[in-house]
């Protein structure tokens, strides 16, 4: 089993083998390079994609700064789910901050999943509340926990991203200043 097989799995529930490769095989491999764009707000957004390998950063700008909605790794997908699903103007910008392998698949494939995996609307239904569970919990958490536990369950979660992303984007993603991440950063080196 790929990596994608085993993530699609783990996203969508229990999915038979012959629906696994079908839902895997219209996956294609894409590269891009540090810097490059996913996605660029105010587009349309006509492709979910599955990092393999790489970061992405998922923000937003607005007049006077930048606003860092998500830091996807390795084995998250990338998307703009309201342009993607609805067909609105994406909001947000995904952008590579490394260079990254993203396994693609196009809009018009996602959308003929349905004809081609019998379960397919229930193993989608099953992604979707993923997606928005996972929303609740980052806004719970932002609405309920103190910036120095938001820092604790970052790090506890994805230490890595200390190391490999400019802070200021991790402090942005956190809901807090550069000068509060660097504050909490630095007691906890003490």
């Amino acid at each position: 089993m790929t990596e994608l097989e085993y993530y699609i799995k783990s996203y969508f529930g229990i999915v038979d083998e012959k629906s696994l490769n079908t839902i895997a095989s219209l996956f294609k491999i894409s590269t891009c390079k540090k810097g490059d764009f996913f996605l660029k707000a105010w587009s349309y957004c006509n492709m979910l994609g599955f990092v393999e390998e790489g970061l992405f950063r998922i923000f937003a700008t607005n007049t006077d700064k930048e606003i860092t909605q998500w830091i996807s790794t390795k084995g998250y997908f990338i998307t703009d789910l309201s342009s993607f699903v609805c067909q609105n103007a994406a909001r947000w910008n995904i952008q590579a901050l490394i260079d990254c392998e993203v396994f693609v698949i196009k809009k018009k494939d996602y959308d003929n999943i349905k004809n081609v995996v019998p379960k397919w609307l229930a193993l989608e239904k099953l992604f979707i509340t993923k997606c928005f569970t996972s929303m609740e919990d980052r806004i719970f958490s932002l609405l309920s926990l103190s910036t120095e536990e938001r820092y604790n369950l970052l790090f506890s979660q994805n230490p890595e991203l200390f190391n490999q992303v400019p802070l200021h984007y991790l402090a942005s993603m956190l809901g807090m200043t550069a000068e509060t991440f660097s504050r909490i950063r630095n007691n906890k080196t003490k």
